[in-house]
C-alpha cells in the first residue's frame, strides 16, 4: 500500500511588527522628554523673545522697530502688552521647570530628556534682545575701546561716543571695566566682527558665551558620579534652571563662562589632570575675579595625590599651581593687551547698593531702624556691615579649605560653598552671582528640602529685575506678591497642588454624582 503525504499548508506569513514612526524615534533618542513641560517652556521662550523686542533690554534706535509698522510695540500701550508676554512668559518658565522637577525627583525623567528640554527652551532667547538687563551692550562697549586706543580699566563706555556707548545704562557709562583680560580679549573680538552694528553684536556676544555652556554640559555627568549626586538632577538644578534660560542666556552674562571653566575645571583636577585643572580655574578668574577662590581647593586635590607630609605636600602643590597661574594669567593679558588696571577696577561692583548682598542688607535694615530716632546717613551702616561681611566670608572659606585638606570630592563641594557664599556676602550681588557655586553644587547629593529652597531662591532671583533690566528691589508690594507665588511653587515641587485646587473644582461634580443616584433610588 502506498501512502503518500499529506500535502501540508503552507505557513501563515507573519505580520511584519510595525517600524516605529520617526519622530518616535528621534524622541528616544533625545531621552523622550515629558510633552508638556517641554512645550510649555518653549511657548514661554517664545513670548519672552516676542515681548522682549518690545519690553526688554531694547536697543535706544531699534533699526529694525523704529519707524516701522512695528514701532508701536516699543511705547505705550504696545510696550504694556509687551511687558505683559513677558511676566506671562516668566510664570509659565517656571510653571514648566516645577513640573519637569516633579518628573525628575520621581525619576521618570532621565538625564538627556531635561538637556532636551532644557536646550529647547533656550534656542529661541539666543535670538532675542537681552532680557531683563542691558550688561551685553556693556560689554560690547568695553570690548570697542581698546580698539578704539583706549584703556577698559582706565575710562567707561562713555569715553567712546556712539551707538555703543548710547545703549549703555546710564549708571555704567562712566565705569571701568570689572573684568578679567580673557573676558576683554573675547569682547574685543566680538566688537572687532561687529563694529557698531548692535543686533550681529548681541547675537556675536550670546556665541561667544556659549563655550560656557557646552563645558559645563560636558563636565556635569562625570563630575556628578564623583560627587555622589544624580546627573537628571544636576541637570535640573544648573541647566534648565529659569536662572540659566533667562539670565545666563538670554541676558548674555559672561558668568556663564565662568560656570562651564569652573566645572571643567574641578573635574580635570579630579581625574588626576591637575595642572589642566588649574589653568582653566586660572581662565575664569581672568573672567571674573571672583572664581579665583576655587583655586586654593584645586591645589588640596593635588596636594592630596603627592607623597610626603601634609605641609610639605601643600607647599609643593601650591609651588606648581602658582607657576601655571602665572603662565596662563600673563599669556591672557599679553593676548588682550591690557595691564593690571582690572584690579582696582574690582570695586565697581560695590557702587550698586541693594538687599541682595546680606551684608548689605542688614545695614540698610539697622539704618532704617536708627532712622526712626535720627537722621544719619546709611554709608556708614552699610560699609561697616560690608566689612563685616567680608571677614566673615574670609573666615568661612579659611575654615572650609582647611577641612578640605584631605582632596577629593569634598574639596570641590566645600570650594561651591565658598563661592556661594562670596556672591551672597559680597559687598553686592546680582541675581545671576549665585551660578558661580552652583556650577559645583549642582552636582552634589541633594535633600528634597534643599531643593525646594533652591526653586523658591532660584524663582525670586528671576523676578527681582524689572523686564527692562532695572532692578525691582524697592517695589515691596511687587515683591510680596512674587515671593509668594515663588513659595507655592517650592512648595508644589514636593506636594503637586498644595492648595488642592483640583479637589475642589471636582467636589461640586461629585455631588452632583451622588445625588442623581441618590434620585435613582
Amino acid at each position: 500500500m502506498t501512502t503518500h503525504a499529506v500535502p501540508q499548508p503552507a505557513p501563515a506569513a507573519q505580520p511584519r511588527p510595525a517600524s516605529p514612526r520617526p519622530e518616535r524615534t528621534v524622541l528616544r533618542r533625545l531621552g523622550a522628554p515629558p510633552r508638556t513641560p517641554l512645550l510649555l517652556g518653549l511657548a514661554a521662550s517664545v513670548l519672552l523673545v516676542v515681548g522682549g523686542f518690545g519690553a526688554g533690554g531694547t536697543l535706544v534706535h531699534d533699526p529694525v522697530l523704529t519707524n516701522s509698522a512695528l514701532g508701536f510695540w516699543r511705547y505705550g500701550h504696545g510696550r504694556e502688552i509687551a511687558t505683559a508676554l513677558m511676566y506671562i512668559g516668566l510664570a509659565l518658565m517656571a510653571y514648566a521647570w516645577v513640573r519637569l522637577g516633579r518628573g525628575v525627583l520621581a525619576g521618570q525623567v532621565g538625564g538627556r530628556a531635561v538637556l532636551t528640554t532644557a536646550l529647547t527652551w533656550m534656542t529661541p532667547v539666543l535670538f532675542g534682545p537681552p532680557l531683563l538687563t542691558r550688561d551685553m551692550y556693556s560689554y560690547l562697549a568695553q570690548g570697542a575701546l581698546p580698539l578704539a586706543g583706549l584703556d577698559p580699566y582706565a575710562v567707561g563706555p562713555e569715553a567712546l561716543p556712539g551707538p555703543l556707548a548710547d545703549n549703555v545704562h546710564s549708571f555704567w557709562q562712566d565705569t571701568p571695566a570689572p573684568y578679567g583680560p580673557l573676558f576683554i580679549l573675547v569682547a574685543k573680538a566680538v566688537a572687532w566682527v561687529a563694529g557698531e552694528d548692535m543686533i550681529p553684536g548681541i547675537l556675536l556676544m550670546r556665541l561667544a558665551l556659549l563655550p560656557g555652556l557646552v563645558l559645563l554640559v560636558w563636565a556635569l555627568p562625570e563630575l556628578t558620579r564623583r560627587m555622589g549626586g544624580r546627573i537628571p538632577v544636576a541637570l535640573w538644578i544648573a541647566v534648565a534652571n529659569p536662572v540659566m534660560v533667562v539670565h545666563l542666556v538670554g541676558g548674555g552674562h559672561n558668568d556663564l563662562l565662568v560656570m562651564g571653566l569652573l566645572a571643567t575645571a574641578a573635574l580635570l583636577t579630579l581625574r588626576g589632570q591637575h595642572a589642566g585643572g588649574i589653568a582653566l580655574a586660572t581662565l575664569a578668574m581672568a573672567v571674573k575675579a571672583s572664581a579665583g577662590l576655587a583655586l586654593p581647593f584645586l591645589v588640596l586635590i593635588w596636594a592630596a595625590r603627592l607623597p610626603g607630609s601634609q605641609p610639605a605636600r601643600i607647599a609643593r602643590a601650591a609651588a606648581q599651581g602658582v607657576a601655571v597661574f602665572l603662565v596662563v594669567f600673563t599669556a591672557c593679558t599679553l593676548a588682550a593687551g591690557v595691564g593690571l588696571g582690572w584690579l582696582p577696577a574690582l570695586s565697581a561692583p560695590s557702587m550698586i547698593v541693594n538687599w541682595l548682598s546680606l551684608p548689605t542688607g542688614v545695614g540698610q535694615l539697622l539704618h532704617s531702624i536708627v532712622g526712626i530716632v535720627v537722621n544719619v546717613s546709611a554709608q556708614p551702616f552699610i560699609t561697616t556691615m560690608r566689612v563685616i561681611g567680608g571677614i566673615a566670608l574670609l573666615a568661612l572659606a579659611a575654615r572650609l579649605w582647611w577641612q578640605s585638606r584631605d582632596g577629593g570630592p569634598d574639596a570641590v563641594r566645600r570650594a561651591g560653598i565658598v563661592l556661594l557664599a562670596a556672591a551672597v556676602l559680597g559687598p553686592a550681588m546680582l541675581p545671576w552671582y549665585p551660578a558661580w557655586g552652583m556650577a559645583l553644587l549642582a552636582m552634589a547629593a541633594w535633600s528634597a528640602r534643599w531643593l525646594a529652597v533652591m526653586v523658591f531662591s532660584s524663582l525670586m532671583l528671576l523676578v527681582v529685575f524689572y523686564t527692562n533690566g532695572e532692578a525691582a528691589v524697592e517695589n515691596v508690594p511687587y515683591l510680596l506678591v512674587c515671593g509668594l507665588l515663588s513659595l507655592l511653587a517650592a512648595v508644589s515641587l514636593l506636594r503637586p497642588d498644595p492648595l488642592r485646587l483640583r479637589e475642589r473644582w471636582s467636589a461640586p461634580h461629585h455631588l452632583v454624582v451622588a445625588d442623581a443616584r441618590t434620585r435613582g433610588r
